[in-house]
């Protein structure tokens, strides 16, 4: 059997759940083999909340990723997010026994692990451990004290914590899936990892990814991460307030949301109108886009203004000065109409999209380029470069020889509607347009082996309590 390093992100959000395969080409960009996207049924503001149908959407995701690359998936990398993250501010240091002895990995290894053993709160467990900068017997800003001299080995670190609960949850998915659990990356870091420049990472940037059932931030500053935060807000609250304020059902709520929605409300005219198809041969409705984008807009600035508290936090009240690469947005919420603009009216700070084309190989498909996928994309890399620092491969897919036989996935297409049945699709709501539509290569850093050494440990520890448990 032909084998292959290959590496496979599972993006388990609130909307949707994405199992992504890729490997580096030759010239280092990401090879996309394979995508599989289901509904995400069991999981609310990025926490599971129903075992069975996350289990059922995860095979899903998977089966459709195998069926579109060919290739079997046994190992996944999972992004993890949700309202029971949070982060904290922590230094520590360890004394040599030796001082005339170089500083290695085992010294490194030994602070970490002094970290891993501090009092977290009744239920909570540390899920990343990611040093910032190291300090040498009183020597500052070290950021690789590798092969340097010293008794004393200080270091700040920036340590992300979790409900203990939540992240076992996830785990149990993965292992009843049939699928084992190689490795866990906070999701805002997956998606730095596929749409930040490593100039904007050391010029300074806030990264917002702003998801179904949460916002994600992270910060960075001269390369290292500096604060994460997870709002629990994201688009389908969006979602929620049109169809309360629409009186219409979610399907059409989020339709209308995607092809006509608008964080800016001076774009619309109020002659421009949205006809909705009414439930069981009922009068259709008629739905001003200017109110349309109200009802967007007051959402979407609640949103970037509790976003904005969190920056301003770490940026004393003037965060332009310390990050002059401004804000990035990335996630399905970035592809709202005018939201760009609205961020920076809001914030003051220079404003991008961010999209993960810039890691893709140039064949990729070009919806894999969206906003939508950079968690995805991001995990893939995350995984591969794991993999390249270690000499068992993270992942490891066998190309069957005979291809086989898998359950019928439930691909997201537009359906014609059934005579007999009422459907809210796509093409009924496009078709009842009235009026008119609006015109409009990195050397190994101590971080990497930190990371991926913890990484060991800490999945070792949860595959023996799902192993205890059954």
């Amino acid at each position: 059997m032909e084998k292959d390093s290959i590496a496979v992100g599972l993006d388990i959000g609130t909307t949707k759940i994405v199992a992504m395969i890729g490997r580096k080409n030759e010239y280092g960009k990401l090879e996309i083999l394979g995508v599989g996207k289901s509904k995400s049924l069991g999981v609310a503001r990025g926490v599971v909340n129903n075992i069975t149908q996350t289990i059922q959407s995860i095979q899903q995701a998977v089966l459709e990723a195998e069926a579109d690359s060919g290739y079997k998936i046994n190992d996944v990398v999972v992004g993890i997010a949700g309202q029971h993250i949070r982060s904290i501010q922590h230094s520590d240091y360890i004394s040599r026994n030796n001082p005339e002895e170089v500083i290695g990995d085992a010294d490194i290894d030994l602070l970490i692990n002094q970290v891993h053993k501090l009092a977290m709160l009744p239920g909570e467990e540390i899920i990343h451990v990611l040093p910032q900068e190291f300090k040498i017997d009183g020597q500052n800003e070290i950021k690789e004290p590798i092969g340097m001299y010293g008794g004393r080995l200080e270091s700040s670190f920036h340590v992300v914590v979790g409900q203990a609960s939540s992240i076992r949850n996830v785990g149990r998915c993965i292992k009843s899936s049939g699928l084992d659990l190689s490795g866990l990356t906070l999701e805002p870091l997956a998606s730095a990892d596929a749409v930040l420049s490593q100039e904007e990472k050391e010029a300074g940037v806030a990264l917002i990814d702003i998801g179904g059932g949460t916002t994600d931030l992270a910060i960075f500053k001269d390369g290292i991460i500096r604060h994460t935060a997870v709002i629990p807000f994201g688009g389908n609250v969006i979602t929620e307030d049109i169809k309360e304020g629409c009186s219409i059902i979610e399907k059409q709520a989020e339709l209308l949301k995607v092809k006509f929605g608008s964080a800016w409300p001076g774009e619309n005219k109020d002659n421009e109108i949205v006809s909705i198809p009414g439930l069981r041969g009922r009068e259709p409705k008629e739905i001003s886009l200017k109110n349309l984008s109200k009802i967007i807009h007051a959402r979407v600035v609640e949103i970037i203004e509790q976003v904005f508290a969190e920056i301003k936090a770490y940026g004393h009240e003037d965060p332009r000065k310390k990050l002059i690469a401004g804000i990035v947005l990335t996630g399905g919420g970035a592809q709202l109409k005018h939201i760009k603009q609205l961020v920076e009216y809001i914030t003051g700070m220079d404003t991008r999209i961010g999209y993960p084309n810039e890691h893709l190989a140039g064949n990729s498909d070009e919806e894999i380029s969206s906003p939508l996928y950079a968690t995805a994309v991001g995990l893939v890399m995350n995984s591969l470069r794991n993999d390249t620092q270690s000499a068992t491969p993270l992942v490891e897919l066998q190309k069957p020889v005979e291809q086989p036989v898998y359950r019928q996935p439930v691909i997201n297409t537009i359906v014609a509607p059934d005579p007999t049945q009422q459907l809210y699709e796509e093409e009924e709501v496009l078709e009842t347009v009235a009026v008119k539509q609006p015109e409009r290569n990195v050397e190994e850093s101590t971080e990497k082996k930190v990371k991926k050494s913890f990484f060991d440990k800490y999945i070792d520890k949860i595959k023996d309590f799902l192993d205890n448990a059954e």
